[in-house]
């Protein structure tokens, strides 16, 4: 791609730079200026105009380029910077930047991954070599469309009650999760009863706009049925869904929600309405809450946002909040989304009493200096707190992630644990750790017009977004808000999966005396498998189940297991690259667990090694290998670990300062004899294993009781328990807690 700036009137100085700027959020491939034999090669090349007659020609030597990812001014922050060496330009000369320069051998550039309609490349320039940038009219704008058909993406509940009519959505997507439009595709589901039996309805997917479709669908018996949705005609990956089919218990019904919804309102891509609608007619949500950077939205975006927010709430169908997110730095308290859950208008920007709630005011609109609003995060409690019933206040881990120094009992019920940032595990633990009785939420956090567990970018948003799961009486604002305070959820990294865990009548987040003859009741439900489950009281482990052991270990299959965050703050990822080698038995084959897109995989460099290279945001990826016998093997794996290249060239990322290089070395044998062998690497949760695993089915459906005796907990105090799983794929989940005192 070539973009061409030509000089105007005024010339360029000596000392002169310019800036090709687009939005931070953005994962096109990091531009790179080292190598011009590869990918993401970009150059600026100086072209003079013919002179007038008497003009003298410019005196310019070259350009110097350079790429920043924080180069300019939000929102448009990652910048191709073109230095003027030694002169000045003159008025028609022009410049061409080619964005993934091919000349020299490249392989070109790797777009933005997600659809964008009006991409915009802008253009700043300081023609006085000042340092004083202004604004070239006339952005250069690009459609991002979704690309072929990849796969149906199948979307139903987990668990439905029987004979009542249940949403089932299912949609085509391109290999980087976008769904397709204007494809003329017809399909069908099948279903397979739990009487073995089968039944087919037809799709067809809407050949105008998304390709989408929605069917009604009525389960008469109880037990699991398993739908799997195939395209006619066309060569795309089926998909295969899982519902249980049993009344819930406790009356409530089963609802799933993205309460972290961004818009270009502010930072996020695409208009309100599509990213709205997308969460109701293409994620298939119940739920969604829109958020706004409070500090970012002007007061006309923000009212006709919430106009229309009250337009599509729809009672019974589908329920929608307006929110902001208070962007307080850490050391003020950190991130607060903020939940209006009563109808009418919130109070926001201003209070009833006309006093701004805005964390500070500031946009790329704004004259003059920042304008302070109310800081710290207490000052944002003080503006809700005669009305907690009507709130709900989730801290979060994004940019700034919050601390739990700063905690506010009535409005803060619960706080989210996985996000397009990454997983947050040691978040929620420290929150427990600390007494604060704080339930389970996830969310996406959608930057990229994609929300309710949409697909991961390859950039700061590496993760898959979460879902949160609502148990309620019906599907209105006043009953899911009551139920979100309850703090009866569950939280999923994006999967409509299912947990609960119960004593005798109370459900999880409730606060209870433990009857120690009355055990704790679990019940887990996915579709990849369930292979590990654990009870925690905080941030301690008591009780667990490795259901890959309970199966049986294979003795030809192993896998090796890596994640985490290298940081708590922004530009956490773990950049992973490596190789695993086998000697002493032959490498039969491979398969990557837990990769998010494209850019994340295995493959096999030769008959003994296969090679890996991801990202973890505090999420697991893996390579399961396939041996002829495990017990005469030896396994070693070798991996450089890199962190986040905020500035400099992308081809030299930064290594990860306490711990560059990784080695492991293991025997088959050992292997076997123990189970797995654990690396813990300095970081946040970040760890490498070699695990044994089993060659058998792993159960869907997971339920069982744990004896209040057998945990051994403390007497006089209170305990917050809580129950987290991973599936094979390492999707996870996380109850909120019962806080059982003895």
């Amino acid at each position: 791609m070539s973009l061409v700036y030509e000089i105007g009137a005024v010339g360029l100085a000596d000392g002169a730079w310019l800036k090709l700027a687009f939005k931070f959020y953005s994962d096109w491939a990091l531009f790179q200026t080292s190598d011009p034999t590869g990918a993401n090669y970009v150059s600026a090349e100086y072209h003079a105009a013919a002179p007038f007659s008497g003009q003298s020609p410019a005196t310019v030597r070259g350009l110097k380029v350079r790429f920043d990812q924080k180069g300019h001014e939000r929102p448009f922050q990652k910048a191709i910077i073109i230095d003027v060496v030694d002169g000045y330009l003159n008025p028609g000369d022009r410049i061409i930047i080619r964005l993934g320069d091919r000349r020299q051998g490249g392989a070109g550039t790797r777009a933005q991954t997600f659809v964008e309609k009006n991409f915009r490349f802008r253009m700043f320039i300081d023609p006085l070599g000042s340092s004083k940038f202004a604004e070239v009219p006339g952005d250069c704008a690009i459609d991002i469309v979704p690309g072929t058909p990849h796969a149906i993406n199948l979307i139903a509940p987990r668990l439905a009650e029987p004979r009542q009519p249940v949403r089932v959505l299912a949609r085509v997507d391109d290999i980087w999760g976008n769904t397709c439009r204007d494809r003329v595709i017809d399909g069908r589901v099948i279903l397979s009863c739990p009487d073995g039996s089968t039944r087919e309805e037809r799709l067809a997917f809407a050949s105008e706009g998304w390709a989408a479709t929605e069917i009604a669908l009525s389960f008469g018996q109880n037990g699991e049925w398993r739908l799997r949705a195939e395209a006619d005609g066309v060569q795309v990956e089926p998909a295969i869904a899982y519902v249980q089919v049993e009344p819930l218990k406790g009356g409530y019904h089963l609802y799933y929600a993205d309460l972290h919804v961004h818009s270009e309102d502010t930072v996020g891509t695409n208009d309100t309405y599509y990213n709205l609608s997308y969460g109701r007619d293409i994620a298939g949500l119940d739920i969604v809450g829109y958020t706004v950077n409070d500090f970012n939205i002007t007061e006309a975006k923000w009212n006709e946002a919430v106009g229309l927010i009250g337009e599509l709430n729809e009672p019974g169908r589908f329920v929608c909040y307006p929110g902001t997110e208070w962007c307080g730095n850490s050391a003020a308290g950190g991130d607060r989304n903020v939940v209006f859950l009563r109808d009418g208008k919130p109070r926001f920007p201003f209070d009833d009493e006309g006093r701004s709630v805005r964390s500070f005011e500031w946009n790329e609109f704004t004259a003059g200096t920042i304008r302070p609003g109310v800081w710290p995060v207490d000052e944002l409690w003080a503006a809700y707190a005669d009305d907690p019933e009507g709130h709900l206040m989730i801290p979060h881990v994004g940019g700034r992630r919050c601390i739990f120094d700063w905690h506010h009992p009535e409005l803060e019920r619960l706080t989210e644990i996985s996000s397009a940032w990454g997983q947050f595990h040691w978040n929620y633990v420290d929150a427990l750790s600390r007494g604060h009785r704080l339930g389970a939420s996830a969310a996406s956090d959608e930057h990229q017009g994609r929300c309710g567990g949409g697909a991961p970018a390859t950039a700061a948003f590496g993760s898959r977004g979460g879902l949160t799961g609502v148990f309620a009486e019906t599907l209105d604002r006043a009953s899911i808000g009551k139920a979100l305070r309850a703090r009866r959820t569950f939280a999923t990294t994006g999967e409509r999966s299912f947990a609960s865990l119960r004593l005798g009548q109370s459900w999880m987040g409730e606060v209870v005396a433990a009857d120690p003859a009355q055990p704790l009741v679990y019940r887990l439900l996915g579709d990849k498998g369930w292979e590990e489950m654990s009870l925690y009281d905080a941030d301690r482990l008591i009780w667990t189940r490795n259901l890959h052991e309970e199966a049986g270990f294979s003795n030809r299959r192993v896998r090796l297991r890596f994640g985490g965050a290298r940081i708590k703050d922004r530009y956490r990822a773990a950049y992973w690259e490596g190789e695993i080698a086998v000697t002493g038995a032959a490498l039969l084959g491979h398969r990557g667990v837990g990769f998010d897109h494209p850019e994340q995989c295995a493959w096999r460099r030769d008959a003994t090694t296969i090679g890996f290279r991801s990202a973890t945001h505090g999420d697991v990826d893996g390579v399961e290998l396939s041996l002829s016998d495990v017990v005469g093997s030896r396994i070693e794996v070798r991996a450089d670990l890199y962190g986040y290249v905020k500035i400099g060239d992308p081809l030299q990322p930064p290594p990860h300062i306490d711990a560059p290089s990784i080695n492991l070395s293991v025997s088959g044998a050992e292997l076997l004899a123990s189970g797995a062998i654990n690396l813990d690497i300095p970081g946040v949760e970040l760890r490498i294993s070699l695990e044994c695993i089993t060659e058998k089915s792993l159960p869907r459906d997971l339920e069982g009781e744990i004896g209040i005796d057998a945990l051994q907990l403390a007497k006089g105090r209170e305990h917050p328990l809580f129950i987290t799983a991973r599936q094979t794929d390492q999707s996870r989940i996380w109850t909120s807690p019962l806080f059982l005192s003895l």
